[in-house]
């Protein structure tokens, strides 16, 4: 089978594809047939090294894949060879088969095809999250997403309207903010032309934004704080600026307000119910037309690396994702 290969630590562009024995069968595993792979931002760090977790060389980045079982352990009932399925895991996506855990398995609904599910899991996941139990996201509330028309933000966007928030978009150009206004947000600021925190405060009557969805960091972070409201909530969740911010703690012992991290992947190994719930509350607004993914571009297997590199220089608008031969 053919697998994009990290053979070490480096630049993207070193990446390789090539054909390499299946995996062998584990015991509480399943083999699925991939027919698409979600492609995200931490898939750019965990090649160069720069992830929480550095898998030891050779192996294939992506978190997340879809397709059809072909295959299970002789000791896993709840899923069916034949089955439609999606899976998470944290790197191993990128190549034509994968074995996992039948814990990281899950049934598709008959509404969701094989890309839009490769490209779902990861940000709505990852973005519910966030909003309900680290931010507490409550209905009339203003939410600020920053990095709105990436794959977290839009998830973001949409979920904060159907949670019954107002939302203000920021994004760095007017067809990002038109996309992300096409999801639902209320307001939009471009922060390549305008002063964040200013119109932050002017579209909220000088409140602030009680809940901050922070998927960008670096300077973005710091000006975003500055319009939180009284007893707001910062969402750390990622840093796609390249730079980690240094969180000035004086502004949160001002406003009362509290910086939360958010780490979806440790989320889920550690409250696997209340991850479930969630996961269950995103396929019914999916289902119900609430949730509208977009999924912008899709590549070959083979040019992993040129979708790697347009979301690593922050052109991706909505999901990338990546197609093996068993889609066509």
């Amino acid at each position: 089978m053919k697998a994009v290969l990290c053979k070490e630590y480096g630049p993207i562009a070193a990446l390789a594809v090539e054909d390499i024995e299946p995996e062998t069968m584990q015991p509480g595993h399943v083999r699925i047939a991939v027919e698409a792979c979600g492609v995200n931002f931490p898939d750019t760090l965990i090649v160069k090294g720069k992830y929480q977790f550095r898998p030891p060389p050779p192996f294939s980045p992506g978190g997340e894949v879809a397709g059809r079982v072909v295959e299970v352990a002789d000791d896993v009932h709840a899923v069916k060879t034949g089955q439609r399925v999606m899976a998470v895991m944290i790197f191993g996506g990128y190549r034509e088969e994968v074995v996992v855990p039948a814990t990281n398995v899950i049934p598709l609904a008959a509404t969701m095809d094989s890309t839009t599910a490769a490209g779902f899991m990861v940000t709505y996941g990852t973005s519910i999250h966030a909003l309900v139990q680290r931010g507490r996201l409550e209905q009339g509330e203003t939410l600020l997403v920053l990095g709105a028309a990436g794959g977290v933000g839009l998830a973001a966007v949409e979920l904060g309207k159907a949670l019954g928030a107002h939302v203000i978009a920021a994004a760095s150009s007017n067809e990002k903010l038109a996309i992300a206004h096409e999801h639902g947000a209320d307001e939009g600021i471009n922060y390549r032309t305008e002063d964040l925190a200013a119109r932050v405060k002017e579209l909220t009557r000088k409140n602030g934004a009680d809940v901050i969805y922070d998927p960008v960091g670096g300077a973005a972070t710091t000006e975003a704080l500055r319009s939180i409201a009284w007893r707001g909530r910062l969402l750390v969740v990622g840093f796609a600026s390249g730079e980690i911010p240094a969180i000035p703690a004086n502004r949160l012992l001002l406003k009362g307000c509290e910086a939360s991290g958010v780490f979806w992947g440790n989320f889920i190994q550690r409250e696997p119910d209340e991850n479930r719930r969630n996961v269950e509350r995103l396929f019914s607004m999916h289902a119900s037309g609430v949730l509208k993914p977009l999924i912008s571009e899709t590549f070959p297997l083979a040019d992993a690396s040129v979708a790697l590199n347009r979301l690593e220089r922050r052109e991706a608008i909505g999901k990338l994702v990546l197609l093996t031969q068993a889609a066509d």
